[in-house]
């Protein structure tokens, strides 16, 4: 099924930046933004909660036969600290955000997380975890690290990322257009 929006995971290390990036960029190019924690929690997908995380387990099949309808449509920005569960099919950009170790430790300081979570979030920053099973899942053009250290790196970010979305739409008209002057199904 050819979509006529594109699909972006938003992803990251808790505390980078996904969701403010998510939230701007749902207003700026009218793609939704689909928050991953809000299905886990509102539509039950998880196992339970985990005390000492501080976190809800999340069945992952379950996840993403609920999410599956919606993202096939296209025109999602998927936020979530994870992206190799998603199928390549569905994704056209993923963009993992990174920040500096001290950032990230106030950020998640904030935020009450407890020393061994907060513990945890830095050393994945640190290693480079999420971008290398980014790296892994996705093929190389599909995958952007962005740096989210200042206000101003976001907003330059968006920018790229806006612009990302507008030659997405420009090149997928075209190709829509050609298949269907060419009679082939797109």
């Amino acid at each position: 099924m050819a979509r006529d929006q594109p699909n972006i995971i938003m992803t990251g290390t808790p505390g980078v930046g996904k969701t403010s990036h998510a939230e701007l960029l749902a207003q700026s190019t009218g793609l939704k933004h689909l928050s991953i924690n809000q299905v886990v929690k509102e539509r039950s997908c998880h196992e339970g909660w985990d005390d000492v995380l501080q976190t809800w387990l999340v069945d992952e099949d379950k996840l993403l036969d609920a999410i599956e309808d919606e993202v096939m449509t296209g025109g999602y920005i998927i936020d979530w600290h994870a992206c190799d569960l998603f199928p390549r099919s569905w994704i056209d950009l993923v963009v993992v955000l990174r920040t500096d170790s001290t950032s990230l430790y106030d950020r998640l300081k904030a935020r009450g997380y407890p020393e061994g979570k907060l513990q945890e979030n830095l050393d994945s920053e640190i290693m480079e975890v999420v971008a290398e099973e980014a790296r892994e899942a996705y093929d190389d053009e599909c995958v952007v690290e962005l740096w989210s250290r200042t206000a101003e790196e976001m907003e330059g970010n968006i920018e790229r990322i806006e612009q990302w979305v507008q030659n997405w739409r420009t090149d997928n008209q075209d190709r829509q257009a050609s298949g269907s002057a060419s009679g082939k199904k797109s």
